[in-house]
């Protein structure tokens, strides 16, 4: 199911609109497809990095509400494959973001107990953008709290031929969904029950290509960089009201 999210106010407190939340509906795993910097910025006269440098600010309000509203895990598709087709002043600034908001933020995520992991292939990045990257996820290992992924330098196809490929060089000569699905899975987080993308565009963009197969999809015209924690809080709310079947009937449900 595809929601279409306006932007309306409602004046209640921000404890209150969690504590009216269905707490056992909650989504354990949210994956987030950061869409529209660049027209945020654009609308304002500024250079598309500043986009990108406002959309850091709402990654953090994300992960803030997300640990008030009780969702473990958080998927960002930070940097795709495909990403290294835009212009090259554009791919160097944000490493540099990079680099920047990962050393700005380890402190924060190692007081919060938030523990960073990644999605895709480092070995293309800049040196020290692997490096910080390598570096936050070897700080922040024994955090025990919400689960904050990455996908960088990210791709749904290759993630699934290299999934393949390593599986074959283990010898596995026939593969099952659950082998394929435990193959892909990093540290036990399951995978995804509400996608979230911004700025209006109806597509996955090749990402958890996978992972995505019963997931709830959730779009919003509001671009990212304007996507701070009411938008998240809208978009739990409007995924407890989803009657999640996974291929059965509303009848076999209430049983």
């Amino acid at each position: 199911m595809i929601a279409i999210s306006k932007v309306n106010t409602q004046q209640i407190s921000w404890e209150n609109r969690i504590k009216n939340l269905n707490l056992k509906k909650l989504p354990q795993h949210v994956a987030l497809i950061m869409d529209g910097n660049g027209r945020w910025a654009k609308q304002r006269g500024l250079p598309r990095i500043a986009g990108h440098r406002e959309g850091v600010k709402s990654v953090r309000a994300v992960i803030e509400a997300a640990q008030d509203i009780g969702v473990k895990s958080l998927t960002f598709y930070t940097f795709s494959k495909e990403n290294w087709k835009r212009p090259k002043n554009e791919v160097s600034a944000l490493w540099k973001l990079l680099v920047h908001s990962m050393n700005k933020e380890i402190n924060d995520l190692i007081k919060n107990n938030v523990r960073v992991f990644t999605l895709g292939d480092l070995t293309p990045l800049p040196i020290e953008a692997r490096n910080e990257m390598i570096r936050a996820m070897q700080l922040t290992e024994k955090n025990t709290g919400i689960n904050f992924t990455l996908a960088i330098n990210y791709s749904g196809r290759s993630e699934l031929v290299n999934c393949f490929n390593k599986l074959i060089k283990q010898g596995v000569t026939e593969v099952s969904e659950d082998i394929i699905t435990n193959a892909l899975k990093i540290d036990k987080i399951p995978d995804p029950d509400l996608l979230i993308r911004t700025s209006g565009e109806m597509r996955i963009s090749n990402f958890m290509l996978w992972q995505l197969a019963y997931t709830e999809i959730y779009v919003t015209d509001v671009h990212w960089p304007d996507f701070r924690k009411w938008e998240f809080l809208k978009a739990i709310e409007w995924f407890t009201t989803r009657e999640r079947r996974f291929g059965k009937i509303s009848e076999q449900l209430s049983k």
